[in-house]
């Protein structure tokens, strides 16, 4: 019988607590494959989960975690083998299925999608979710301009200190698009700049840039995580026929926008899901990551064990956290 380490989130009157317990693999849920998991990554959405946030996790005590990768233990299905290395992310997983937080995993084999060749386990968690939604919200991007690619654009990212931001914001610079990265954050100033980014507006000023209903047209395509009054912002400063490819909702889940962007530039809102998409969607995606789109994401990522994840759940619920956390569970 054999059990394996895992971050359980236990709900309790004065709020859920954290800690890391022993569990036995056959408290897993049914699936097609088992997986022993070397790498997950801290998602805000992990965090919600883990702090009991209501319209996440319905049962406790639950393990999250978003993210996964790792080996085949042992499959029943024929796509999959024993010892094949699989990237699992989205879907159910740490949600209501236990997730990435432990040792081991067991999934359906629709969840799962084989680790490209030039992309290793901990590269792999270092994009995470963070990584596949930006990358999705590039290939939107991408998609909508005709494949004309980002050479001499002027592009914006929101939330660029975040994980889907910061990487949004390297891999736009990698195409070559002259990016403006917008942050809350003054003091990271020189960390985005060694991201890429050309320039950088702090949040509360990019009211003065861009103007309401409509304003003057400065970017031709962006990436926004924040919604609220900063997408409102984006919509009225983009140029004829630029885009914005929404994923987030940190400024709150609903913003205002005047028809003017609409008919009278072509604008238009791409609306980004990295969850329930089809797999083959995701796949593709990695395999850009592992090719064209591969990133040098040392400069971006801190690795923790199950151990220090509590700390760095707080720190992602107060806004704090900056790149990417990865999470060894070897």
């Amino acid at each position: 019988m054999t059990t394996y380490q895992a971050l359980e989130s236990v709900k309790t009157e004065e709020g859920n607590i954290l800690s890391v317990v022993e569990k036995n693999i056959d408290e897993l849920p049914d699936g097609d494959l088992l997986i022993k998991v070397s790498y997950s990554s801290l998602n805000y959405k992990d965090a919600m989960s883990a702090s009991g946030m209501p319209g996440v996790t319905r049962n406790y005590p639950h393990t999250p975690g978003i993210d996964a990768v790792g080996e085949v233990d042992t499959s029943s299905n024929n796509n999959f083998k024993e010892g094949d290395k699989v990237i699992v992310t989205g879907y159910d997983l740490g949600m209501n299925t236990a997730g990435g937080f432990g040792q081991y995993i067991r999934v359906p084999a629709e969840w799962a999608t084989l680790l490209p060749n030039g992309l290793s386990e901990n590269e792999s968690m270092s994009l995470g979710t963070a990584g596949l939604t930006a990358g999705l919200s590039v290939h939107a991007l991408e998609t909508y301009r005709g494949n004309q690619g980002f050479e001499g654009t002027k592009s914006i990212v929101t939330g660029a200190t975040g994980g889907v931001g910061s990487i949004a914001l390297m891999l736009l610079s990698k195409l070559n698009s002259e990016v403006t990265a917008v942050t809350g954050k003054k003091e990271q100033t020189e960390f985005l700049t060694g991201l890429g980014a050309s320039e950088i507006i702090l949040r509360e000023d990019l009211q003065e840039v861009a103007r309401k209903p409509i304003g003057k047209s400065i970017w031709d395509l962006g990436v926004d995580v924040v919604s609220g009054d900063v997408l409102t912002m984006l919509l009225t400063s983009l140029t004829p026929g630029g885009a914005v490819a929404c994923s987030g909702l940190v400024g709150g889940p609903s913003f205002e926008s005047s028809i003017f962007p609409f008919i009278l530039r072509g604008n238009a809102l791409l609306g980004i899901d990295s969850v329930e998409i089809p797999l083959d969607q995701k796949s593709q995606i990695w395999d850009r990551f592992s090719s064209d789109w591969k990133l040098d994401l040392t400069g971006l990522t801190k690795e923790v064990s199950l151990d220090g994840l509590e700390k760095e759940v707080q720190t992602i619920l107060q806004g704090g956290q900056v790149g990417r956390i990865v999470v060894n569970l070897t």
